[in-house]
């Protein structure tokens, strides 16, 4: 079995690979080809919670065990910590060993990719990201991968976040602003809330020519999206079963749940849905198996014992 921390764990996860893997996950679970529990969340002290995600297909079992102490940010620390094990379904034997907090940072902001190649008609232009915590982070990694072409606007909650944030990945060769006051010009066409918001840092009407993304947050008393802008597009899911319970953009805006779509749906069709759409993701473990399968891949590739 081989260990990986942070970097090593990144290295054998690249981002157009990871949307290919979530793209085969995501219709594996529709056909019930991965077995995947609803995740036990346990709470901690101070609001804090430890999670454990299981899901195993065919040729391999992902389990994610990780903490969540909110916390950590005001004390200058990671707000995740744990691993993800990866055993082989034929032999019983781990693989892997990876950093539990990577995983979940670059298959979210791979899944966020992935949404933008399944309901924008075209490639995306213009980019605006709120949030400059590490999610924020993994989703400029993967525009910059996916879509280097598109200008990104990146907006922060605190004086000069968003400056800082500019600067310190001006070396991914993508374009970067910062706009520390949230003004949504018009040829924005994809919107991406990467926060911790108990309530809404986007409040502008639902519009066909616009994405919306909320990956930020997975508690019922949280909303990144005004429940008016909820209510007015078609809304998709990464998790259908886990969002009635953990989306809280979507639980505050009272949405009719038959309503509600899966990523998958989207994917099997010929083309993106028209009109205002919004796609909610509150995470699933189906998603850290498709980057278990990435990570051996990418070890056996890479010519590893």
């Amino acid at each position: 079995m081989n260990e990986y921390d942070a970097q090593g764990t990144a290295g054998l996860l690249p981002y157009p690979a990871l949307v290919d893997a979530l793209r085969t996950a995501a219709r594996d679970l529709a056909r019930g080809a991965i077995v995947c529990p609803q995740r036990q969340v346990i709470p901690m002290t101070g609001g804090a919670l430890v999670l454990s995600m299981l899901a195993a297909g065919s040729d391999l079992v992902a389990h994610k065990l990780v903490t969540v102490v909110p916390a950590n940010r005001a004390r200058g620390r990671p707000t995740i910590h744990g691993r993800v094990s990866v055993w082989d379904t034929d032999t019983g034997e781990q693989r892997l060993s990876l950093d539990g907090a990577t995983v979940t940072g670059r298959r979210t902001a791979a899944l966020s990719m992935l949404g933008i190649q399944a309901l924008l008609p075209h490639r995306p232009r213009c980019v605006w990201l709120t949030g400059t915590g590490a999610q924020a982070r993994h989703h400029v990694e993967a525009l910059a991968a996916v879509f280097p072409e598109a200008r990104i606007s990146v907006a922060g909650r605190t004086p000069g976040a968003s400056e800082n944030f500019c600067a310190s990945h001006a070396h991914l060769g993508v374009t970067l602003t910062p706009h520390p006051v949230a003004v949504f010009a018009d040829d924005i066409d994809v919107f991406i809330a990467c926060t911790t918001s108990q309530e809404p840092v986007y409040r502008e009407p639902a519009r066909a020519d616009r994405l919306l993304i909320a990956v930020g947050s997975f508690s019922p008393a949280a909303a990144e999206i005004d429940a008016a802008t909820v209510r007015g597009s078609q809304v998709y899911v990464d998790d259908p079963a886990g969002a009635r319970h953990e989306a809280g953009d979507l639980i505050r805006a009272a949405v009719d749940w038959a309503q509600v779509r899966p990523l998958a749906y989207a994917l099997a069709q010929d083309g993106p849905p028209t009109g205002p759409v919004l796609l909610k993701t509150v995470g699933n473990a189906a998603w850290d198996l498709a980057a278990a399968r990435v990570a051996v891949t990418s070890y056996g590739t890479n010519g590893a014992p």
